[in-house]
C-alpha cells in the first residue's frame, strides 16, 4: 500500500501560481497512474487532472485546461501539479490520487490509494 502527502497549498491572490507537490511511499511509484481531485465546500469531489505511468499522457477538466499542468518525476516519486492564472472558484482542498494500471480515469472512486488534502484558498 501506497502513502501520499501533499504539500505546496496555500493562499494565493487571483491571477497568481502555485505548485502542489504528492510525494508517494514505496519503490512502485511508476507503476501508478496518478491523479489530482479538489473538493470545496458543499460540494462534491471533482477531477482536476491525471497522467500516466510514464508521464507522457495527460487529461484534465475543461475548467483547468490551459492553466494547470500535471507532471511527475519517477525518480522522485512525485507528481506535481502546477497552477497558474488560479481563480477563485480553483479554492479546494487538492487530493493527489494513485491507482494501478495505466488507463487515465477521471473518477474518484477508481482511485484506491489518496493524501490528506492540501488547502488551496485564492483570494479575489
Amino acid at each position: 500500500q501506497v502513502q501520499l502527502v501533499e504539500s505546496g497549498g496555500g493562499l494565493v491572490q487571483a491571477g497568481g501560481s502555485l505548485r502542489l507537490s504528492c510525494a508517494a511511499s514505496g519503490r512502485t511509484f511508476s507503476s501508478y497512474v496518478m491523479g489530482w481531485f479538489r473538493q470545496a465546500p458543499g460540494k462534491e469531489r471533482e477531477f482536476v487532472a491525471t497522467i500516466s505511468r510514464s508521464g507522457v499522457s495527460t487529461y484534465y477538466a475543461d475548467s483547468v485546461k490551459g492553466r494547470f499542468t500535471i507532471s511527475r518525476d519517477n525518480a522522485k516519486n512525485t507528481v506535481y501539479l502546477q497552477m497558474n492564472s488560479l481563480k477563485p472558484e480553483d479554492t479546494a482542498v487538492y487530493y493527489c490520487a494513485a491507482r494501478s494500471g495505466d488507463t487515465l480515469y477521471s473518477v474518484p472512486n477508481s482511485y484506491p490509494y489518496w493524501g490528506q488534502g492540501t488547502q488551496v484558498t485564492v483570494s479575489s
